[in-house]
């Protein structure tokens, strides 16, 4: 079911969703060469806490942190640990807010120091992608028209989407049955 939302609605999506794109452009500084996903977890909570809001993955299904981070080629959801960043990985980092009733749900990926190109192409494509989605999120449009421009793009590059890991919406209730897209690039492509 699709809820029709009014513009105090909307204005409080957008405060929950500020937040995590602020959390995201805040982390820019800390991720290099040696630093943890735990240390980074830490960063990333007492940001959000200190804008008035709260994790919004924390405790969410028992989930025992405020980022979900993974590194290469792991699928989404990774749990920040104490292994160290290294110099040429890319490190996806998704994050959630939820303030005044409303969750904010981001996910990007960043470049560990200098990563190689076929690293580089992996992430310029992953931005046409977004950038193609977002071109057809538009009023008379379909959600499937925002997945299939993105899964068209991935594919023209040889690369795909993990079909059962595509998409969600946000809302007011905690975030049921999470999906989330994320390209499919077999690791010893990335060596």
């Amino acid at each position: 079911m699709i809820n029709i939302r009014g513009a105090s609605e909307i204005n409080k999506f957008s405060k929950a969703c500020q937040i995590v794109k602020e959390t995201l452009e805040m982390l820019v500084e800390w991720i290099k060469p040696g630093i943890t996903t735990l240390e980074l977890d830490k960063i990333a909570e007492t940001f959000i806490l200190s804008k008035g809001a709260k994790p919004g993955f924390k405790g969410l299904y028992s989930y025992p942190a405020t980022l979900c981070v993974s590194i290469d080629n792991e699928v989404v959801h990774g749990l920040p640990s104490n292994r160290k960043l290294l110099n040429g990985e890319i490190l996806s980092v998704d994050v959630g807010s939820y303030k005044d009733g409303f969750y904010g749900d981001h996910a990007k990926s960043f470049s560990v120091g200098n990563v190689d190109k076929k690293r580089q192409k992996l992430m310029d494509v992953t931005q046409q992608c977004l950038l193609d989605g977002i071109k057809q999120a538009v009023p008379g449009n379909h959600i499937g028209d925002i997945s299939h421009a993105v899964q068209t793009k991935a594919e023209s590059h040889g690369y795909g989407v993990v079909r059962e890991l595509v998409g969600h919406g946000i809302g007011t209730n905690c975030m049921k049955n999470l999906k989330f897209l994320i390209l499919d690039c077999p690791e010893e492509d990335l060596v």
